[in-house]
């Protein structure tokens, strides 16, 4: 087929992990770029592990990425259905014709008597694998057994010798001899669906898709997958292995780190698009010192000869800027829209001018979630070391405190209608009279009333959205500490 068509055929058992969408990211940025079409199949044949409304999960998270597929479950094609259980019929007829050719065979041993010989291999010491049992029952034997209603699977009927070789567009040529990576794995379970390995087989090749990205933990498998198409007469697709989305070197995203799923950025505050930029550029470089792209900009830029062999490793700090510098760069509509929430989490109902909020803020978030912390010092006065008074720089400490607070007090108490403005030309008046520079003053007019080193914004700031009465409150209390 000369049309490119990749496909991203996850399961539904949860959350998307960042693995995952990562993988589907790709997958679309190759179709596109070689103006070809992105399939989304859902693999569902292990009912046990299916999970209500991951199918669901998966649709939104993929549209809110902007990972928009051409053919799939809720907007059909011309190769549907694309649900696997919905096309449960479609895999006995292929087993059966496997199993005609002498490529598979029925299998009617029970899971005791198969415990029975994993725990003599095991005591062994050797990795189990079913040792054809049931491939010397005659054609007699077996339809006797079918006619019994015997239960059994269908098993692939798989090289002992020799090797495997194929071609990977990241990996280059790869060879696994047969006795290692080969074995009669089952094709169709005993309640009739096919597992995740014969299915896919089956679906690709009659999906059209001509290039399989997935993970690197595939690449000892493909023989299996080749040696089904091979048995069918089939054309294989191109293989594209992905290398393994690490946090650090050693270890993996995980659920218990809270790192695995791409919900968990979202509920953190990250953005979307910022994630989605990100997560292209672990495993994937474009060649150039380029570090943002938008969607477009990626399908241009994707080429698979910068897909790295060796782990991507997710680095949160990494991300944190670069989600920083999208911040930034928002409208702000947007961030006060997208703030609002996280204001609330530290000072509903306080009566703070969010707008002003946003304006101090936007420069210094990075990641929305962090936003409560820096600023809870506003609903409630921190515990403070009365040090923090001392400024080299600002020519100030514990006793310049001692001295202007006494003077600032009233002169903010004069103030009738308190905004920014008018705080700042009230005490930016008094400065010079009382012989003093401006750090004198302002520095701990600032620790007074938020008792840190480091806020978002100045005195003037910060006294305006406390309001007159908790600025004069906090800078009493303040001189009260001081002693």
């Amino acid at each position: 087929m000369s049309q490119v068509r990749t496909r991203f055929a996850p399961s539904p058992t949860g959350f998307m992990h960042l693995g995952g969408v990562r993988t589907a990211l790709y997958a679309y940025l190759f179709a596109k770029k070689n103006g070809g079409k992105f399939i989304l199949r859902i693999e569902d044949t292990d009912q046990e592990r299916f999970v209500e409304g991951a199918t669901e999960v998966i649709y939104d998270t993929l549209r809110d990425c902007g990972i928009l597929w051409d053919e799939g479950p809720d907007i059909g094609g011309d190769y549907g259905p694309y649900i696997q259980s919905e096309r449960k019929s479609l895999y006995l007829p292929y087993a059966q014709e496997l199993v005609e050719k002498g490529a598979a065979y029925y299998c009617f041993c029970t899971k005791e008597e198969l415990d029975e010989r994993r725990a003599a291999a095991e005591a062994r010491g050797e990795v189990f694998k079913y040792d054809k049992h049931c491939l010397g029952l005659s054609k007699e034997e077996v339809q006797a057994k079918l006619d019994a209603g015997v239960p059994y699977v269908i098993r692939m009927n798989a090289p002992t010798e020799g090797s495997t070789s194929y071609h990977d567009l990241v990996f280059g040529e790869m060879t696994f001899p047969n006795s290692d990576t080969m074995d009669d794995m089952v094709l169709i379970k005993q309640d009739g669906m096919p597992t995740y390995n014969f299915a896919n087989v089956i679906d690709d090749h009659l999906m059209g898709i001509t290039h399989v990205m997935r993970g690197v933990e595939y690449l000892s498998s493909t023989p299996r997958y080749n040696f089904l198409y091979n048995a069918f007469g089939w054309e294989i697709p191109e293989y594209i292995h992905l290398t393994t989305v690490m946090r650090d070197a050693t270890h993996k995203l995980s659920k218990r780190d809270g790192d695995a799923y791409y919900s968990d950025f979202i509920a953190k505050g990250y953005l979307k698009d910022a994630l989605v930029n990100y997560l292209a550029l672990v495993g994937w470089n474009p060649g150039t010192d380029q570090e943002f792209f938008n969607m477009d900009e990626l399908v241009q830029a994707f080429d698979v000869k910068h897909l790295n062999k060796s782990p991507g490793i997710f680095d949160v700090n990494k991300l944190d800027w670069m989600n920083g510098q999208y911040v930034q760069k928002m409208d702000f509509e947007r961030y006060l829209q997208m703030a609002t929430p996280w204001f609330d989490q530290a000072l509903a109902g306080r009566g703070v001018d969010y707008r002003r909020l946003a304006e101090l803020m936007q420069s210094r978030t990075d990641i929305f979630s962090r936003i409560p912390e820096k600023i809870q010092f506003l609903a409630q006065m921190p515990d403070y070391d009365p040090a923090i008074f001392f400024n080299k720089k600002q020519k100030s400490d514990e006793n310049v405190a001692r001295e202007v607070l006494p003077l600032l007090i009233p002169v903010l108490e004069g103030i009738e209608d308190w905004t920014e403005q008018n705080i700042h030309d009230t005490v930016m008046a008094v400065i010079p009279q009382w012989g003093k520079k401006n750090g004198q003053v302002l520095w701990p007019m600032r620790i007074s009333i938020s008792g840190l080193e480091s806020t978002p914004g100045g005195a003037f700031e910060i006294a305006y959205l406390l309001g007159k009465q908790e600025t004069l409150r906090r800078m009493r209390s303040s001189l009260e500490k001081l002693g």
